[in-house]
Order: structure tokens, then sequence, then C-alpha cells
């Protein structure tokens, strides 16, 4: 329930103008005071009015009503740092220790696409009871990142380095609106309230945004989900093991990847 408090300005005005004063050295005039009284009480309220409609922002004598939340409230602060793409060599016979294994089927090489976020998240806690607080989401923060390497054998033919190029694209394509994703997600969870419970109520404040901040960073990972994208570039070129042409497995993948590949996101 919203608690509607009157203005301290209209308040004063109010307690100093009302009510009028028909005591003074011209009260003996008929009539004269009368009219006089009520222009003051005419000025009086109409200064009335026009300060509690600056003061209260508008809303007139209007009852009651959920207080609007402020726009910055609904604008989560994303950063997306750029791409970082890296090309290693390594030895087939001896692969470094960082590098993840080979999918099977008789891959040569690979391109692995890390898509970090990392959501920091705000809020205000209201105490109801020694242990119990309603927290409210003030502001949210996320920083999005994109590291992409690919992995080649030193002798791997100019044919598999374009192809591992092509999921690489694949990659940048989905990490150019990234942050409108981040940002659609965010806003959701601004002017969130969220109830705690415990004897160490500061502890559990800071579980709790841990906690949604983990939130928004499993759902943007599950929605932005490149993955069947990539495995239809895979099929179309058969691993670049035909003659399509790098650039039209892309551009075929991106456009279609939604009438020609079903997977279940995970």
């Amino acid at each position: 329930m919203s608690e509607v408090r009157l203005s301290p300005a209209l308040y004063a005005c109010l307690s100093r103008h009302s009510p009028v004063n028909t005591h003074g050295p011209r009260a003996s005039v008929p009539g004269e005071l009368k009219l006089e009284g009520a222009l003051l009480l005419r000025r009086s309220v109409l200064l009335c009015m026009l300060l509690g409609f600056i003061v209260l922002g508008g809303t007139g004598c209007q009852g009651p009503s959920p207080v609007e939340r402020p726009k910055e409230l609904r604008t989560p602060t994303i950063r997306k740092e750029p791409a970082h793409i890296a090309t290693r060599t390594f030895d087939p016979a001896n692969p470094p220790a960082d590098m993840p294994p080979l999918a099977s089927g008789g891959e040569i090489a690979q391109c692995e696409s890390d898509f970090g976020a990392n959501a920091n998240v705000g809020g205000q806690a209201q105490r109801t009871d020694p242990t119990h607080a309603v927290i409210t989401i003030k502001q949210i923060s996320v920083t999005l990142q994109l590291n992409v390497t690919i992995w080649v054998p030193a002798d791997v033919s100019q044919r598999v380095i374009d192809h591992e190029q092509g999921h690489r694209q694949i990659s940048e394509y989905y990490y150019q609106t990234a942050d409108k994703l981040a940002t659609q997600i965010a806003a959701n969870y601004m002017g969130k309230q969220v109830s705690i419970t415990g004897a160490d109520l500061d502890a559990e404040f800071h579980k709790a945004l841990q906690s949604i901040g983990a939130e928004i960073t499993e759902e943007y990972e599950k929605e932005l989900n490149p993955n069947p994208t990539q495995l239809l570039y895979d099929s179309i070129t058969d691993h670049s093991r035909n003659d399509v042409a790098v650039q039209d497995a892309v551009d075929h993948a991106v456009k279609n990847v939604a009438v020609e590949f079903s997977q279940p996101a995970g």
C-alpha cells in the first residue's frame, strides 16, 4: 500500500493562509473587508494549489496510487567489452593442457567461443522485524565479454582455417546484439522485491543479491545460445569437407537456423 504525504511546502502554505484574518484597521468599513478577505483567500488557495502542483509533480486531487519508479531504475547499465580473438597452433601428438578436447567425428581443429557475463546487483533492504526484511533491487550493471580461440594444427590447410573463421563470424554475429539482450533481461529485475529471513540479515542481503546476479547471468547465457547456428553451419559445410563457400554457409545458417534446426536449450 502506498503512502501519500503532504508536501512540506503545501502544508506550510495552508497553515500560513487559513483562515483569513478578518480583523484589522479597516474592519469598520462595511463590505470592504469581506471582499478583501475573499480576494486574499482566493490568492492563497491559488498559491497553495500552484505550490502543490509543482512539489507533488502534478498529481492533482487524485487518490492514493502506486509511486511510479524513476526512469533510471528501469535502465540497467550494460558494458560490452570488445571481442578478443586469438589463433593458436598446436601439435596433435602433444596438445597443450589448456586446449579443450577436439569434437568427435574426425575434427582436426576447432573454434572455442566463451561468452562471459558478470552481473552486479545493488538493492535497498527494508527491515520489517529483527529477522525479516524486503529487498528492492535498485541497480544492476552487467559486463559482457567474448573470447574466441581458434585451435589449428601447425600444418593445417587454408580451407580448415577458413572454416574455423566461419565459426568465429557466427559468434561475433551473436555478440553484436548481446548488450540488447542483456538489457532486456536485467530490466525485468529492476524494482523487483525479494523477501529475506534470517538471524543475520546483512549476510542474507548479500546472498540474495548474489543469487539474483547469478540468475541474470544464467538467463543471458540460455537465451544467447549460438550453438544451434554453429551446428547448422557444420552441417552445411560438412565440417569443411565440401566446397560450400564459408560466407554463404554462415549467412544461410544465421538466417535459417530457426527453420532448419531445432535443439533444446541447455
